[in-house]
């Protein structure tokens, strides 16, 4: 059994959808780009409605998606999770990531790369806590390993104590030293790591305070 297409009219609150009419009553909207080859008269058989259907509910949420990732970047696990929070069937979502990925829209290693860079240069903190952070944002193992080759835990453990350093520069040692330790343990460095850490930006920022230089330590702190 057939029906006849007699009128694609567009919508008035949506001019990128049409609505489509079959035997003189309304049917179904359709996103324009999947009634892109529909026209008036022609003929439709069950099988190609359901077809249309389940295409332009696929037009729909890989929309959604694209509106997802205009406002950040996600991981797949995180897209995947927020469509199905949605009520985007499993299928469609599968098939949606699957259509992000070829256009190169969504990609984990690109993600935790740039998290990785980013907390370096702005949030320094150890490899330990960077992959607490990335496997909690559902970045595959693979990525993992990617991203966080070459991380230099001591590197990055000096980088976050020289700019600590800046509020605690007029401190005594004592005081100085147990502050740093507890800032540099919540950025997840090991007690071997901050230790040698801790005595080097001490000797840092007195060697700056000596010389009356500030400025020497937020230069080192930007190199």
């Amino acid at each position: 059994m057939t029906r006849k297409i007699t009128a694609i009219k567009a919508q008035k609150r949506n001019r990128d959808r049409v609505n489509i009419y079959l035997d003189g009553e309304y049917a179904f909207g359709l996103a324009r780009i999947v009634a892109a080859w529909l026209q008036v008269g022609q003929e439709l058989s069950e099988e190609k409605i359901s077809e249309l259907v389940k295409q332009d509910e696929l037009e729909a949420a890989y929309a959604r998606a694209l509106r997802l990732l205009n406002q950040r970047d996600y991981t797949e696990a995180q897209l995947r999770k927020r469509l199905l929070s949605r009520d985007v069937p499993e299928a469609l979502v599968e098939d949606v990531l699957e259509r992000l990925r070829h256009a190169g829209l969504v990609n984990d290693q690109r993600y935790a790369r740039y998290w990785v860079e980013n907390r370096i240069e702005h949030r320094p903190r150890s490899r330990r806590a960077l992959l607490y952070e990335l496997k909690t944002r559902g970045v595959s193992p693979q990525a993992l390993e990617a991203a966080l080759e070459g991380v230099d835990d001591e590197q990055n453990a000096y980088r976050a104590a020289l700019k600590q350093a800046l509020k605690y520069r007029d401190l005594p040692w004592h005081d100085f030293r147990q502050k740093m330790y507890s800032f540099l343990a919540r950025r997840g460095f090991s007690y071997d790591t901050v230790a040698p850490v801790v005595l080097r930006a001490w000797e840092q920022m007195k060697l700056a305070k000596d010389q009356g230089n500030a400025e020497q330590i937020k230069g080192e702190v930007t190199r």
